[in-house]
This record gives structure tokens, C-alpha cells and sequence, in this order.
């Protein structure tokens, strides 16, 4: 995925900028209504002569910065691998292909940044992906419809539940609607507060033919709010079809070491810091 341009949305799950303490960035934020998403940023961004340009996905581990004063949390999401049609220099179309379990690291506590794409990109694995599944159609029929979402943080042998189980279709905006917000955001978010001028990030990018979008975090359990990742934690994120599956049936998968299911996108990252 080195070639993919990667960008996130932000508050596109009820309650997940509460409990990350990122409420107050998007403050001066207009949404498009309420309880809409309130924005896009970037996370990567190939060949780039910023911090963008670090290629941070690894699906591994999750390297923590030397500054163990900062605090990082994992975010469950979903990842959509999308293509990109243009037209006169404008996104015309997304068309969602592909999706995954995509765990998005943050960094919570860092004052010194003006951007929320400053807390996102802090090392070259601070993010994850598992098995892509193909979309069949991304509506309402699809595959999509029998996919939850749900995490788990592992230590002293145990898995944890960390982000709440929710179906897919729990998103704000999800299929046609997220879609056309996607298209909208890409053409016209300017540079205000945390966010940043997209446009401008497509042409620096090349116009890339495809993107990763991070389509928003889960909310967390009262664990998740509470403890920041520590060095030997293990952070799991997992797309399961909840037609075959059940919720306590994925976590203790997870606690026997399962790191690939059929009818599941899995992403495990082991927790290290960087020296």
C-alpha cells in the first residue's frame, strides 16, 4: 500500500471524540448537520517531503514514540481501499473495493500540534490493515451488511474488549452517504483548524488512482478511555461476519492466538517504543 494515499475521517462514530479528549479541537468545525463527520486528514502521503511522506502502516507492531510523556490510543476502524476517477483536476468519484480491519494509533496528549495529522503519522508503525475482503457492492444488500467491528487490548494473557462491538452499518455515514461526503470533503475542505486543505494534498499526492480512507474509530470501553498503550500490549482489531461469529466466540479466538479467520479481516500489532 505504499502507493496509496492515505487519509481518515473524523467523527463519523457517536461518542469517539468525546472519549478521546478531540472534541474541543473541532470547536470552530461546521458540520455539514448535525452529527455529521467533521472532517478528513491525511496520514500518508506517498513520496511526500513532510512527515506525511513516512510510510507508517505495519501490521506487526505499533512502535510508540521516544517521548514515553506521550500518550497514544489505537482506533478500531474500518478501512476502505478505494478507486479515484478525476475530472479536471476534481475527484468525481470514489468507489469503494475493497475493506479491512485498520487500526489508526493516535497520539493524544501533544500540544505541539496544530493539525489533527500531526498526532496520526509519529512513526513508521502507527498504523495496521488486515485481510482485505472484496465489496460486492458498497449498499444497502451488500456484503457489508454482515460485518461487525470490534477490538480487543491483550495483556497479562488476556483479551480485553477495547473498542465497543458494533456492525458496520453503526457508522454516521456509511455507503452512498459517506461516499458522496467523501467526494465532497476531498473537493472542498480548506485549511481551518486541525484540517487541512485536501485538494491540495490530491495534487501534491499526484493524483493518486487509489486511496486508503479510515472511515472513523469505534467508540471505546471505560478500559480504553482510561489506559494509554504500554510496551508488550498487544492491540487486535477485527471485521468479522456476524452471521458466522459472535462477539465473546472472536475474543476468545483471539486470547487462544488466532491471527487469521475465514469470514475475517484481523489486524494484531504487538506494542513497542521506540529508542
Amino acid at each position: 500500500m505504499k502507493e496509496y494515499l492515505g487519509f481518515g475521517i473524523a467523527g463519523n462514530f457517536a461518542n469517539h471524540l468525546e472519549q478521546a479528549g478531540e472534541a474541543s479541537d473541532f470547536a470552530n468545525v461546521v458540520s455539514d448537520e448535525d452529527g455529521a463527520p467533521k472532517g478528513m486528514f491525511p496520514f500518508y502521503i506517498p513520496r511526500d517531503n513532510t512527515f506525511l511522506g513516512r510510510y507508517c502502516i505495519d501490521n506487526k507492531k505499533i512502535i510508540l514514540p521516544k517521548d514515553s510523556t506521550l500518550h497514544a490510543q489505537a482506533e478500531p476502524e474500518i478501512g476502505l481501499e478505494c478507486e479515484v476517477i478525476y475530472e479536471d483536476e476534481a475527484v468525481k468519484s470514489v468507489i469503494p473495493k475493497f475493506f479491512m480491519a485498520f487500526d489508526d494509533t493516535s497520539i493524544r496528549n501533544d500540544s505541539s500540534a496544530k493539525k489533527i495529522s500531526q498526532k496520526k503519522n509519529f512513526s513508521s508503525a502507527s498504523k495496521g490493515c488486515g485481510f482485505k475482503i472484496p465489496i460486492d457492492k458498497f449498499e444497502k444488500g451488500g456484503v457489508c451488511d454482515n460485518y461487525s467491528l470490534t477490538s480487543f487490548l491483550i495483556f497479562d494473557g488476556k483479551a480485553h474488549q477495547y473498542g465497543d462491538n458494533a456492525k458496520l452499518t453503526s457508522y454516521t455515514y456509511f455507503y452512498k452517504k459517506l461516499v458522496d461526503w467523501i467526494v465532497k470533503k476531498i473537493n472542498t475542505q480548506e485549511d481551518h483548524a486541525v484540517l487541512e486543505n485536501l485538494n491540495s494534498i490530491i495534487k501534491r499526492a499526484s493524483f493518486p488512482s487509489k486511496i486508503l480512507i479510515a472511515v472513523g474509530a469505534t467508540s471505546y470501553t471505560k478500559l480504553a478511555e482510561e489506559r494509554f498503550l504500554q510496551e508488550g500490549d498487544e492491540v487486535c482489531v477485527v471485521a468479522y461476519n456476524h452471521n458466522v461469529y459472535t462477539n465473546e466466540k472472536i475474543k476468545a479466538l483471539i486470547e487462544q492466538g488466532a491471527l487469521g479467520l475465514k469470514d475475517a479481516s484481523i489486524v494484531r500489532q504487538e506494542v513497542v517504543r521506540e529508542y
